[in-house]
C-alpha cells in the first residue's frame, strides 16, 4: 500500500527531545515500512525515517534557528500533498483541520487523527460543518464531545517495545515527565512527592508561554534537597529517568486526550500514580499498572502501596494494547476499510462508512 503520513512542522519526526504528536507519528511511519508498505513521510527537512521523506520546511519550527509562520508553512505542506496525491492509496493526516476545506473537494482516500484535546466551543461549529471529514481519535474519551463528527475509529497510540528497557528493581525516586505547565500538574507533583518524603525527578520542556509558571511557581521549589529538574531529555534519557523510577506522578489537570508518557512508563514497568481525568481511566489498570486516584491525598497514599504493583503487569499490558506494530496494524485496517468504500463504483467518496464500521479499529 502507497502511505502518505503528513506530519506538524512543529517537531522533527521523530522530535530530539519533547513533542508527543511528532513521535507518534515517526512510531506509526517506522511500523508501516517494517511491515512492507511504501510510505512518503511529509514533515521537517531535520526529521530521520527509513521512509521516503518530504522535506517542507529546513528545520522543525519550534527550534528553528530562524524565525518562521507556522501556518505559512503548513499551508506549502498542504499544497505539496495536494500536487502529489494522486500517487498514493491513502494520505493520513496528523495536522488538526487546517486541510479540511481543501480534501473535501479531492477524491483521494483519506483519514485524520485527532490528537488533541476536543472540548472546546468553537470545534462543534467546525466539526458540524465538516462532518462528512474521516476522523479518528485516540481514545475514546477524547472523541466524546463532538458526537456529530465522522469517527470512523479509535487507534490507540503506541510505541516500539524495544526502545524501553524493563526495569524490576527500581531506585528510590518518583519522575515526573512531560510539558511544565500547570494542565500537566508538575506543581501538583512536586506537593505529593514533598508529603510523602520521597524524591522526585522532574524532566520537563518549558514552552515561552509557561516560563512564567515555571519561574513563579516551580523554580522557588527547586531549592529543596527532594527536587530535582533535569530540563529535556531525549529518548534515552526518557528511558532511563522512567525505568529508574518507583512510579511515574501524573497528576494532570486537563481532560488528557491521550497520555503518552503512561505506556512509555508502563513500557519500562514502572507503575503511573494519575489523576482520574480524560484518557487516564482507559489507558489505566487501576491496581494493575498503578492507581487512579482523585486527589493529591489519595496519590500520597498511593504511594504507600506501590509495592503492591507487579512490574512485570505493567509491561505485559504494555505489550497487550500499546505497542507501534498494534497501533499500525489497526490503522491499516482502517485504511483498507477506506479504500473498498472508496472504489465501489455506486459509492460517493465522502459518503459515511457503511454499516458496522465503530469507533473501535
Amino acid at each position: 500500500m502507497k502511505i502518505a503520513q503528513i506530519a506538524p512542522l512543529h517537531e522533527s519526526v521523530p522530535p530530539r527531545t519533547y513533542g508527543g504528536t511528532e513521535r507518534v507519528v515517526h512510531y506509526l511511519t517506522e511500523a508501516l515500512v517494517a511491515q512492507g508498505h511504501q510510505v512518503t513521510l511529509f514533515a521537517s527537512g531535520d526529521s530521520r525515517t527509513n521512509a521516503e521523506l518530504r522535506p517542507i520546511v529546513p528545520e522543525a519550527l519550534r527550534l528553528s534557528r530562524t524565525r518562521r509562520d507556522p501556518l505559512a508553512w503548513h499551508l506549502l505542506q498542504l499544497n505539496q500533498v495536494a500536487r502529489e496525491a494522486e500517487q498514493f492509496d491513502i494520505l493520513h493526516f496528523h495536522t488538526d483541520f487546517l486541510h479540511f476545506p481543501l480534501w473535501r473537494r479531492m477524491r483521494v482516500p483519506q483519514l485524520t487523527t485527532l490528537h488533541g484535546r476536543l472540548d472546546l466551543p468553537d470545534l462543534q461549529a467546525l466539526f458540524a460543518e465538516f462532518g462528512d471529514m474521516p476522523v479518528v481519535s485516540i481514545a475514546q474519551h477524547q472523541g466524546e464531545p463532538l458526537p456529530m463528527a465522522r469517527w470512523i475509529g479509535t487507534v490507540y497510540n503506541g510505541i516500539p517495545a524495544q526502545n524501553y528497557t524493563f526495569r524490576d528493581h527500581p531506585q528510590d525516586y518518583l519522575a515526573f515527565l512531560g510539558r511544565m505547565s500547570p494542565e500537566k500538574g508538575a506543581e501538583t507533583a512536586i506537593q505529593i512527592a514533598l508529603r510523602a518524603g520521597v524524591r522526585l525527578r522532574m524532566a520537563a520542556k518549558v514552552d515561552r508561554v509557561d516560563r512564567d509558571y515555571f519561574d513563579e511557581r516551580i523554580r522557588p521549589h527547586l531549592d529543596h534537597p527532594l527536587i530535582e529538574f533535569i530540563g529535556e531529555v531525549d529518548e534515552r534519557g526518557k528511558n532511563e529517568l522512567l525505568g529508574g523510577a518507583r512510579a511515574l506522578l501524573f497528576p494532570i489537570a486537563w481532560p488528557e486526550p491521550f497520555g503518552l508518557v503512561m505506556i512509555e512508563a508502563m513500557a519500562c514497568g514502572t507503575p503511573v500514580i494519575a489523576y482520574r481525568m480524560g484518557s487516564v481511566p482507559e489507558v489505566m489498570e487501576d491496581g494493575v499498572t498503578g492507581y487512579v486516584v482523585d486527589g493529591p491525598d489519595a496519590a500520597v497514599e498511593a504511594i504507600g502501596r506501590l509495592d503492591a504493583i507487579d512490574r512485570h503487569a505493567c509491561r505485559r499490558r504494555f505489550e497487550t494494547h500499546f505497542s507501534a506494530r498494534r497501533m499500525a496494524e489497526e490503522y491499516v485496517t482502517l485504511y483498507r476499510r477506506l479504500l473498498l468504500q472508496t472504489t465501489r463504483p455506486d459509492n460517493d467518496a465522502t459518503a459515511p462508512l457503511g454499516e458496522g464500521m465503530s469507533r473501535s479499529a
